[in-house]
């Protein structure tokens, strides 16, 4: 029998692997921190305070990875770089309709349609926290937008937060969106993706 070890090779770098957990567990952490879906539980557990300083730097947590993935996609190893998996329309929309006809050919690193969702995911979470900030700054007067924001009138105020919840539920979307995609592409190709970004390796 070939030895396992000889048939895989390293995809994922450690920092890539390194990025998406956190990114997981701070997005978790500050979605549940403040979402009305979890408000009657939180208040069972924590003081609100407590919460709102969670919350806050579980974003500022999620900034520093979101430059990181900048960064990294630009410097980083061949199927960290978004140039590995940045499709046009056209490639993205046909290797969908393979996905969903059970044809699509396997990817080592992501597929068009994986890259894709990659990259809307990206946009999301820049937006919510970026929204987030000026939100924090406006209506708080606190982060590093607060001296900027002084004085902020209620509507502004009002469309920060609007912005802000709506992008976070809509990352809730893209997310249940990217498990499916995980679960639809690990049966088809018959590997474990989740697993490959624990382990970093993947079916040579």
């Amino acid at each position: 029998m070939t030895d396992r070890a000889t048939t895989e090779i390293t995809v994922w770098d450690p920092l890539v692997r390194l990025f998406h957990w956190t990114l997981v567990l701070a997005f978790v952490f500050a979605f549940c921190s403040q979402s009305d879906w979890f408000e009657t539980l939180r208040e069972s557990l924590l003081p609100e305070e407590w919460l709102q300083a969670f919350h806050v730097w579980a974003g500022y947590t999620i900034v520093g990875l979101l430059l990181f993935r900048l960064i990294w996609g630009l410097i980083g190893p061949r199927y960290a770089r978004f140039s590995d998996f940045i499709y046009g329309p056209r490639k993205i929309f046909t290797y969908t309709k393979a996905v969903l006809t059970l044809r699509a050919p396997r990817h080592l690193g992501h597929n068009p349609a994986g890259g894709a969702m990659i990259i809307i995911l990206l946009l999301s979470l820049t937006i919510t926290v970026s929204a987030g900030l000026l939100l924090y700054g406006a209506e708080k007067g606190l982060g590093p937008l607060a001296g900027l924001l002084a004085g902020s009138s209620d509507a502004a105020i009002d469309a920060f937060k609007e912005v802000h919840e709506f992008f976070a539920n809509f990352t809730i979307i893209l997310v249940i969106g990217h498990l499916i995609g995980v679960v639809w592409e690990s049966l088809l190709h018959r590997e474990n993706l989740a697993r490959a970004m624990i382990t970093g390796r993947k079916r040579a």
